[in-house]
């Protein structure tokens, strides 16, 4: 790759990495840990599988602050210096998929993609609403439940401020809702198991999506099902290795917890982000 850094060529190098579910124009996107891990890892090709910048809510009250523009620009710049960025906009960023098969600054929008592993396994790449049948049947009823999502996500940020002035470490809340309530866990699995058959469907080893903000690498049936998670709570990316091998990176449980920046939860119509409280 052309002109790159000291921090760059430090950097751990991977074939190929995804990320999803940013969420740009939120309070509630990570994007300090995902500058972070941006400067700490590189690839030969990125993939951005949906929900990148988050058009409902932006529609409804303008939230931009100065790491988002970074989180951009930072995209823009691995596409400058070689990386091969390919964009799957999701259901949050819809409006993008009106430009499919067009580029802008070197990034290639498309629907979705077949991305071939170092070991030769085809995978099916896509956001994953498409197989959502809330979100095909009842957009409504979908964007009702985004408001109970950041409604959780608001009470998360201040239980977890309260947490850190205690002393503990972050808890997230809405992670351990999904997991208990059991019509969430049936509608995770129906969802992955749709993929799956999906991705025979296209003859493919595997499918690699986001979308339900759960990060995941299982087989089902016989197919290889990745979910690359989301970086609102979990942080999380898809990588694989220069062997083929794939793997999630949890980003914020890697290395010194003390070097990490703050969970940035900043819940609407506060006048301090909690990000910078210690």
């Amino acid at each position: 790759m052309k002109g790159l850094s000291d921090e760059e060529l430090k950097a751990t190098r991977y074939r190929t990495i995804w990320i999803s579910d940013l969420h740009l124009g939120t309070r509630n996107s990570q994007t300090e840990f995902l500058l972070d891990f941006f400067r700490h890892n590189e690839s030969e090709t990125l993939y951005l599988v949906g929900d990148i910048i988050d058009g409902w809510q932006l529609a409804k009250s303008w939230y931009w602050n100065q790491s988002h523009n970074d989180v951009i620009q930072k995209i823009l710049r691995k596409a400058r210096k070689g990386t091969k960025v390919v964009f799957i906009p999701g259901n949050h960023d819809e409006f993008l998929r009106h430009f499919t098969f067009h580029e802008f600054g070197e990034i290639t929008l498309v629907p979705q993609a077949i991305h071939v592993t170092a070991d030769g396994r085809k995978f099916l790449v896509l956001h994953g609403d498409q197989f959502d049948g809330v979100m095909q049947h009842a957009k409504w009823l979908m964007k009702v439940g985004d408001e109970m999502y950041e409604f959780v996500l608001r009470v998360n940020a201040w239980f977890n401020f309260i947490r850190r002035k205690l002393g503990y470490e972050y808890w997230s809340l809405s992670s351990y809702l999904k997991h208990k309530v059991k019509n969430a866990v049936s509608f995770i699995s129906t969802y992955e198991t749709t993929l799956a058959q999906a991705a025979k469907r296209h003859k493919a080893d595997g499918v690699i999506c986001g979308h339900i903000h759960k990060a995941e690498i299982r087989m089902i049936d016989g197919v290889l099902y990745c979910n690359d998670g989301d970086w609102v709570e979990s942080c999380t990316a898809l990588v694989e290795h220069f062997d083929g091998r794939l793997e999630l990176i949890r980003w914020a449980s890697v290395g010194d917890p003390a070097s990490k920046p703050h969970y940035n939860f900043v819940p609407s119509g506060s006048t301090s982000e909690l990000a910078a409280a210690s």
